[in-house]
């Protein structure tokens, strides 16, 4: 049987007091790539962020290995082990390569580690060992997402968040990209990722929801949410 690594329990979060997101829920597989689908404004993005700790849940409960996780602050939460890449990189422009990947391994436990990770994530993304001393501001936009997402994997995640990862990327870097989404579950990594291509996304998943307006529509096995009529529709251009 699965285990479930991240459960969510009627889920309320928003901005002031402008709720986003209405009672949703979900759960996570431990080892499995799970994307969440929709349009701009659906609140992919604030999903992600309720759940790092930088948006305030103001109902509902996020178990993540037998912590709710709406109760501790956002540098708990990345220790325990659920680490945002988010949307746009975030990257400090004006660090290294490799300080930036330094930054990711702020927490103590991740820190015993960094100089073994630092390596892993070289040998992972030869690219960023070519330039580990360049400004990372200079960067392509496909070299800031490899090191976004080593940034993350410098933190030790059980889970890795990924918020709109291809956004801006040419195809080429996309198909990249998205390759290498799909090899870290053999890492021993859940990955939950937000993306606008559907089919792309769908193809690297094991099972998928799609958002509208706050609340989840649709959810289901990746095979079964593609073949789906109204997903066809709405998000790959089938009539």
């Amino acid at each position: 049987m699965s285990e479930v690594i991240l459960e969510i329990n009627n889920l309320t979060s928003g901005y002031g007091d402008l709720p986003v997101l209405h009672e949703v829920s979900l759960s996570v597989n431990k080892g499995e790539i799970y994307s969440i689908l929709g349009a701009n404004g659906a609140g992919k993005s604030t999903l992600l962020n309720t759940l790092a700790g930088t948006v305030k849940a103001t109902s509902g409960a996020i178990n993540f290995n037998g912590v709710d996780l709406a109760k501790i602050k956002p540098h708990k939460i990345a220790e325990n082990g659920l680490v945002l890449v988010p949307e746009g990189r975030k990257l400090f422009p004006d660090c290294s390569v490799e300080d930036n990947l330094k930054l990711g391994a702020y927490h103590s436990a991740a820190r015993k580690v960094a100089k073994e990770t630092i390596e892993e994530m070289y040998e992972m993304f030869p690219r960023l060992a070519e330039r580990k001393d360049q400004l990372a501001g200079s960067l392509s936009g496909g070299e800031q997402q490899m090191c976004a997402i080593a940034r993350g994997l410098m933190a030790q995640p059980k889970i890795l968040m990924l918020d709109e990862p291809s956004l801006g990327l040419a195809p080429i870097v996309v198909s990249q990209l998205f390759e290498l989404i799909a090899g870290l579950p053999a890492r021993g990594l859940t990955v939950l990722l937000v993306e606008q291509n559907v089919a792309e996304a769908l193809a690297l998943s094991a099972r998928a929801s799609v958002l509208e307006q706050g609340r989840f529509t649709l959810t289901g096995s990746a095979k079964d949410l593609l073949n789906n009529p109204t997903l066809q529709e709405a998000y790959l251009g089938v009539a």
